[in-house]
């Protein structure tokens, strides 16, 4: 008789007890949702973070491209430099992958695809790497083509000699653009180098 009491009389404190773990589990999933959601909008927040630095950057350097006073011999050497370095950059990844040749007939197409085929993405960090330039080189060359492609002119090796034995001080003088001027030089490296291994 005594068991059956106690059996009876504990019977209301077990009910409790899972009453109180199913609302500690409720509150666990809650919690577990939750974190989640921050979890969510965290990475919301610093996709939308580096967009903005990223757009700040670009905005940046289109107020550099554009604020430069250069001669018109200064504009035609420096243009004439990075469409040289963007066409040895297009030349590099098709000698890497040989045949995706007809697939990839301009550097456009090529920085289009990277982005979706690896294989492609891969050549091009590597190809980046040989060449020592980043990816922000090539947008400020892009910015640059963009931005006087319709009024300079292509001068050859030779006759870019003619003008200036050097343009590394023109840019380090007038290129005030961290950015923009580091991009420049290396532009001027690349080919002087590739020059070099040709000779």
């Amino acid at each position: 008789m005594k068991m059956t009491n106690e059996a009876t009389s504990l019977h209301p404190l077990k009910e409790a007890m899972k009453r109180v773990q199913k609302k500690l589990q409720t509150l666990e999933t809650q919690f577990e949702e939750l974190d989640s959601a921050m979890e969510n909008l965290t990475q919301k927040f610093e996709f939308h973070r580096k967009t903005l630095e990223s757009q700040a950057v670009q905005d940046e350097m289109w107020t550099a491209v554009l604020e430069i006073k250069f001669t018109s011999l200064e504009l035609n050497i420096f243009y004439s430099y990075i469409i040289e370095t963007l066409h040895y950059l297009h030349s590099q990844v098709l000698e890497k992958l040989p045949d995706l040749e007809r697939g990839l007939p301009t550097l456009a197409i090529v920085l289009k695809r990277k982005n979706n085929n690896k294989r492609i993405r891969v050549v091009w960090e590597t190809v980046l790497e040989a060449l020592g330039l980043q990816e922000e080189d090539v947008k400020a060359f892009c910015t640059f083509f963009i931005a006087h492609s319709s009024k300079a002119e292509y001068y050859s090796a030779n006759l870019r000699r003619m003008y200036i034995r050097d343009a590394t001080p023109i840019i380090t003088n007038m290129v005030k653009n961290q950015v923009l001027q580091n991009s420049l030089l290396r532009a001027v490296q690349v080919i002087e180098n590739k020059k070099t291994v040709k000779a």
